[in-house]
C-alpha cells in the first residue's frame, strides 16, 4: 500500500538524509573511491535480492546515488522504507 503524504513525513524523521524527489525516496552516497562505493553497491544488492525489491540507482566514481518505489503499488510504501533503513546501516559499517 502506497503511504500517505502524512505517512512519508513521519518516516522521513527516522531516516539520515533521506528526501522525496520525483516520486521517489531518494539520497546521494559519497565514499573515499570507487572501491568503497562499489563495496557499498554490492552489499546493498544482496540486501535488496534478500527482499526481493530493488533500487534504481547510479554511481559516477565514489558517489551513488540510490532511489526506491514499489513500481507493483505506483509509490512509496513501507518496503521502501524498511529498505532505506538497511541501505543506511549498510553506508555507516562501511563507513566506519
Amino acid at each position: 500500500m502506497i503511504l500517505s503524504n502524512k505517512q512519508l513525513n513521519e518516516n522521513l524523521k527516522e531516516l539520515d538524509d533521506w528526501n522525496i524527489v520525483k516520486g521517489r525516496l531518494s539520497k546521494e552516497f559519497k565514499f573515499k573511491g570507487f572501491t568503497q562505493a562499489f563495496g557499498f553497491m554490492t552489499e546493498v544488492a544482496i540486501t535488496a535480492e534478500t527482499m526481493d525489491h530493488h533500487p534504481e540507482w547510479s554511481n559516477v566514481y565514489n558517489k551513488v546515488e540510490v532511489n526506491l518505489i514499489t513500481h507493483s503499488e505506483g509509490g512509496i510504501t513501507k518496503l521502501d522504507i524498511d529498505l532505506a533503513q538497511k541501505i543506511d546501516t549498510i553506508n555507516n559499517s562501511i563507513k566506519s
